[in-house]
């Protein structure tokens, strides 16, 4: 009989984010696994579990480890922020799983930051939209311009992951100058939200103009406009065009 590995997506870490689905996987596993920051903001609400936590940069590591403890019988928790298959541990194990037959891989997904920092600041994803992570840890810094830089020209709404660090501060400037020069408008609607979820939170709404100052985080996650979007009682807002539908009244 297969044992069971769950990859679990907590959303922002506060439970009240976690789905009925997350909450049943980490109830059923004996074991926790994870990043330590991740592991921490879940283990109190499961007492008495086995944890096995590494720091960043140590993911194939954590994975495998994860892999074999539920090969060895223990159903196994692989804990991710946000969503586990958005820059989460859901494509490594599943890339390392056929090493482990025996093992049943059940992605649980959970509330990525793109829905829960737009929900804070609104309705900014409400049409076409993509998600860009800054970080250039695994991609190179010319790919992560080059899909700025088409995503502008496509006119689609963006929300940026992982927009600067201590060594990478200037990220989200040249973010925003990249944009500009690909024909976003100074006056581009933006927000960010910090702390998502968790104690601390705070938002706001900006002009792409003023973003491109802004002192960020990588707790922060950035909504860039579309054309369409707009700043509404300080709110963003980015239409569908269901108010151009007959019948449909829009105050």
């Amino acid at each position: 009989m297969a044992t069971t590995l769950y990859v679990v997506g907590i959303g922002p870490g506060d439970a009240a984010f976690l789905t009925a689905q997350a909450r049943n996987a980490l109830e059923d596993a004996q074991v926790l696994c994870g990043y330590t920051v991740y592991v921490e903001l879940v283990s109190g609400l499961f007492p008495g579990k086995e944890l096995y936590t590494t720091p960043m940069r140590q993911e194939i590591d954590r994975c495998r480890w994860a892999l074999e403890t539920a090969a060895a019988g223990k159903t196994t928790a692989m804990v991710c922020s946000g969503d586990a298959g958005v820059y989460g541990m859901a494509g490594p194990i599943l890339q390392l799983a056929p090493e482990w037959p025996g093992v049943e891989i059940i992605v649980v997904p959970g509330v990525t930051a793109a829905l829960s920092g737009g929900a804070v600041l609104g309705a900014p994803v409400g049409h076409d939209f993509c998600v860009i992570s800054l970080s250039d840890l695994l991609t190179p810094w010319e790919i992560i311009e080059k899909r700025l830089r088409l995503a502008a020209e496509g006119d689609f709404s963006i929300c940026i992951y992982n927009p600067c660090s201590h060594k990478r501060a200037d990220y989200l400037e040249k973010a925003c100058d990249i944009l500009l020069s690909a024909g976003k408008s100074p006056q581009t609607v933006c927000g960010y939200v910090r702390n998502i979820g968790r104690p601390g939170e705070t938002a706001a709404v900006l002009s792409l103009e003023a973003l491109r100052l802004a002192k960020l985080d990588m707790f922060t996650t950035v909504f860039i406009g579309s054309s369409s979007t707009k700043e509404m009682n300080g709110r963003m807002v980015t239409p569908r065009g269901y108010e151009g539908k007959r019948g449909i009244c829009v105050l």
